[in-house]
């Protein structure tokens, strides 16, 4: 075998290994770490994999309760559109990978015998399937999925790894989303029980390295369940199947003033054809109405300012 192979060194990535035997024998041998799905956590990226020195405490972003980190020195790791492991530093990344084209960096288990499995939320953002591993992650996805300054998903696309004393240890955020302004958010989902304390550690971590990048990291715990009760209605409609088309001013002009939305959907013609536009209409922010409270078809819906100006 060829060590310096590139096909081999780009596809795979290996590294020569000191086999320690009997006193006085040393074999020189490879060890060749494959970068298909499972082994993705632990794959070689072509320049090598870096490990983080020791921490400095120079420069160093702190979280109250966690050991100083310094920011230059955690790595991300992540999977090209070839599918090849790469690790190299976070804030360089951070400012130049577009991390929500990357696959996952590892799948989610699937535990037979439980409730909780994975599965693919399609996304109206990204008009593509995205993958999620429960349903508290998938909740997270759909008010992600809904929110106006999201413009892409991605799930768990990324590792950060970094050294806590004489180890090296890692986290995959579950959730990846770019906003509006070019920067990134990183979300993990505590949960009804809430964080564990090795998540509550590791996130304290990626919090401040999210913020040295330019980026935000959120450990969401359960949202509210009338918010999610509405966003999940909404979510039905929200492909664009549903949109208003071509009568979308008239729509408009019938929500013109804060109005009950029944009424103006009794106005605008047949209900089972009107209601879909209006929900779809709802979920994208053309129109706008308190999600704090249950829907209803006596709920005041307005055409949301944004839209108002633009007409």
């Amino acid at each position: 075998m060829q060590l310096n192979n590139p096909q081999l060194h780009r596809c795979c990535g290996y590294r020569p290994v000191l086999l320690r035997g009997r006193p006085g024998m040393a074999l020189c041998g490879i060890v060749i770490i494959d970068s298909g799905q499972e082994a993705a956590s632990s794959a070689v990226p072509e320049a090598g994999c870096r490990i983080p020195e020791p921490h400095r405490t120079d420069g160093a972003v702190r979280r109250e309760g966690a050991p100083a980190v310094d920011a230059g020195l955690i790595d991300v790791r992540f999977r090209d559109p070839l599918g090849c492991s790469r690790q190299v530093p976070w804030l360089e990344a951070a400012q130049d990978v577009p991390f929500e084209d990357s696959p996952a960096v590892r799948p989610f288990p699937v535990r037979h015998g439980r409730r909780v499995a994975p599965g693919w939320w399609w996304s109206s953002t990204t008009r593509r399937l995205v993958a999620y591993g429960s349903g508290v992650m998938r909740t997270e996805l759909m008010l992600l999925d809904w929110e106006p300054t999201v413009v892409a998903l991605a799930c768990r696309p990324v590792e950060l790894v970094w050294r806590e004393e004489s180890k090296v240890a890692g986290h995959a955020p579950q959730l990846m989303a770019r906003l509006q302004d070019g920067s990134g958010l990183l979300l993990d989902c505590a949960g009804r029980s809430g964080p564990s304390a090795r998540l509550a550690k590791r996130a304290r971590v990626v919090a401040a390295a999210a913020e040295a990048a330019g980026w935000s990291y959120r450990l969401a715990g359960p949202p509210d369940p009338v918010l999610v009760a509405n966003v999940r209605w909404l979510a039905g409609y929200r492909h664009p199947r549903y949109a208003a088309g071509p009568w979308m001013p008239t729509l408009l002009g019938a929500f013109g003033r804060p109005r009950p939305a029944g009424e103006a959907v009794r106005e605008l013609g047949d209900p089972i054809t009107v209601w879909p536009a209006v929900f779809h209409a709802l979920w994208s922010g053309v129109l706008r109405v308190r999600l704090d409270e249950p829907l209803h078809e006596r709920a005041v819906v307005s055409v949301a300012r944004q839209e108002a100006e633009a007409a």
